[in-house]
């Protein structure tokens, strides 16, 4: 895998604010790579960098090997970008809007023809071809800024908060969309404060907070380096006496921290061990004739893991350093 986005020491200051903190950041090609932190954390500001808006104060940023700062013409041809507040023109159509944009880009007409109508089937909305813009619900002018950065084909797209203000349906439509754009090659950076968002779609995260990133990587890597042990879910064939007599039998088993019985049945257990021990105890249960009907770890909630480094390392941010929102 090769790096295609790089942030090294990049620093971001407002007169005495500082907006962002020194970051280090390698996104691999082929990624989606979510930029997870509050309103105010320094999301924004990263991507309007990495999108050539903003000048950093200190720090350097590549994209696909050109420096957002020395060559932001390059940088342009292989991004795009959708800003979390998007742009749209209410007196043209949609194949109008699209079109306007790909005249910006310099595409012949008979490019621009095909392109349009390529976009429009891939953001499903090739039925409103000619519908005016303002007629177009936001999930539908959603898919349609998405489809206005992409009518260059980049290589990397930077998004913005692109759930903010979406339905449910809007947003397992946007994620699908995602995935398939990924499949197409596309790096994928996106931001989002929806935690549950990026965790059903992202590759890896870094934990944004008061300008800095607090932990990067992929979602199981994170959880490993900041949990001491796990959580681990048994269900049994067994139901009153035989479920309580289960569980008294793994309370009793080394490296069982805690054990209780949940509205469902399951048994979690709090367990100290790795994942040798976790194997061990489930032989262990077998071999005691329990039976057991599944066993499993218990997956970490991307808002769990930030709440844990964020709550560990306020201490790490300098006093009186604002973030803007």
């Amino acid at each position: 895998m090769t790096a295609i986005v790089r942030l090294d020491g990049l620093v971001k200051r407002y007169d005495r604010t500082l907006a962002i903190a020194g970051l280090d950041l390698e996104i691999e090609e082929g990624e989606i790579f979510g930029l997870v932190g509050p309103n105010g954390a320094g999301k924004t500001t990263t991507l309007r960098i990495l999108a050539t808006l903003l000048e950093p104060t200190a720090g350097e940023a590549e994209i696909a090997g050109w420096s957002v700062t020395r060559n932001p013409n390059d940088v342009r041809r292989v991004l795009g970008f959708m800003p979390d507040v998007f742009g749209v023109y209410d007196d043209m159509r949609v194949w109008e809007y699209l079109d306007f944009f790909g005249r910006c880009y310099g595409l012949s007409a008979p490019a621009r023809k095909r392109i349009i109508g390529d976009l429009l089937e891939l953001v499903d909305l090739a039925d409103k071809r000619n519908t005016y813009v303002q007629g177009l619900s936001r999930g539908m002018q959603q898919r349609l800024c998405l489809a206005h950065a992409l009518v260059h084909d980049p290589k990397v797209l930077l998004l913005d908060e692109p759930a903010s203000g979406l339905d449910p349906r809007a947003r397992v439509e946007l994620r699908e969309l995602l995935r398939e754009l990924r499949a197409l090659g596309k790096t994928i950076l996106i931001s989002s404060h929806i935690l549950p968002e990026l965790e059903e779609l992202c590759t890896s995260v870094a934990i944004f907070h008061h300008g800095r990133v607090l932990s990067s990587g992929r979602i199981a890597d994170i959880e490993q380096r900041l949990r001491v042990g796990a959580v681990l879910r048994a269900r049994v064939l067994a139901t009153g006496e035989g479920l309580e007599a289960a569980r008294l039998w793994f309370a009793g088993q080394p490296d069982v921290a805690s054990s209780a019985i949940l509205p469902d049945g399951t048994i979690e257990l709090g367990f100290r061990g790795d994942e040798a021990g976790t194997a061990a105890l489930l032989r262990a249960a077998v071999s005691a004739e329990i039976a057991v009907a599944s066993f499993s770890r218990a997956a970490s909630d991307l808002e769990e893991l930030f709440l844990q480094v964020t709550g560990t390392s306020d201490g790490a941010v300098a006093a009186g350093e604002a973030v803007p929102a």
